[in-house]
């Protein structure tokens, strides 16, 4: 399930962070664009980059720890 929510903020950061980059002004379906000022979309887009990879990666080191127990 944690590594759901990583990958869900790694699609909807990455994607919003993309449609921004490339001049979109169609907010689409990320989160990030509908609910933060335009101001903020690429910051929030890029921590929850971000935040994605930091849980995806702490869940895997959690994996490979129990395993060597």
């Amino acid at each position: 399930m944690i590594e759901l929510l990583g990958i869900l903020l790694l699609v909807q950061g990455g994607g919003g962070l993309i449609n921004r980059l490339l001049g979109s002004n169609n907010p689409s379906w990320f989160v990030q664009l509908h609910l933060l000022p335009p101001g903020m979309h690429v910051v929030a887009s890029a921590l929850m980059v971000a935040a994605g990879v930091g849980v995806l990666f702490a869940e895997r080191a959690r994996k490979q720890r129990r395993r060597s127990e």
